[in-house]
Order: structure tokens, then sequence, then C-alpha cells
């Protein structure tokens, strides 16, 4: 992997681990104040997207553990809400530019990866005997 793709995957990794653990603060803070958590009002007070939360299967969890006890303390459970045509279009289109950005990098991965087989073959060609 060439050094900007490994300087790329180093730069997203950490930015998901400061919006992973600035989510769990938030979580956190929401839950000490005994306020019904949703994953609308923590993507709303993190900073983040609810389709990145929906990806974070500790974060969902620990929302429904959450919304379980607020549920047998008493506590009125929010409605869940039901997304709109338009954030569910919005939700889609991010898809659809996420696959053409995989589908980019797996064909740049595939090219790099045949240069490499075709300088390994000719290093084998220039180094063996006649």
């Amino acid at each position: 992997m060439p050094a900007d793709h490994r300087h790329l995957a180093e730069h997203a990794r950490e930015r998901h681990e400061r919006t992973l653990h600035r989510a769990q603060q938030t979580l956190t803070e929401l839950a000490d104040r005994g306020q019904p958590v949703t994953v609308a009002l923590l993507a709303s007070r993190a900073g983040t997207s609810r389709s990145w939360i929906y990806t974070q299967t500790a974060l969902l969890d620990r929302i429904r553990q959450l919304q379980h006890h607020h549920a047998i303390a008493g506590f009125v459970r929010e409605t869940v809400t039901r997304a709109s045509d338009d954030s569910l279009r919005q939700r889609l289109a991010l898809a659809h530019e996420r696959i053409n950005q995989l589908r980019a990098q797996n064909q740049q991965l595939r090219d790099a990866l045949a240069h490499a087989h075709g300088q390994l073959r000719a290093a084998r060609l220039h180094t063996s005997p006649p």
C-alpha cells in the first residue's frame, strides 16, 4: 500500500476513534442526566449523523439498554419517528457515493498489485540464468 494510502487510512481510523469517543461520552452524559436516549438525540448532541450511529453496533446496544432501563424506571419512551423520504434519499445517495469510492479504491489496489506482479516477474526474468 503506498504511503499516501496508509496516511489516509490512519487519518480515517483516528477520525473514527475521535467520533466514537465523542459519541460514547455524549451517551454517558445523557444517561447520567436521566434523559431518554434516542439515536437522533445522540447524533444531534455528539455532532454526528444518525446513519453513522446505526453502523456502530456497540452504541446501538447501549442506546437500547438505556431505553430499556428508562422504560423499566417508568419513564415515558419517546416515540420512534420514521425517517423522512428526503433522509432516506440522502442516505441512499451517501451509500452510492461510498460504493463508488470503494470501487475506485479497489481498482487502484488491483492496478498496484498487477504492477507489483509485473515488477516481480521482470526481476525473476532478469536474475534467472540463461
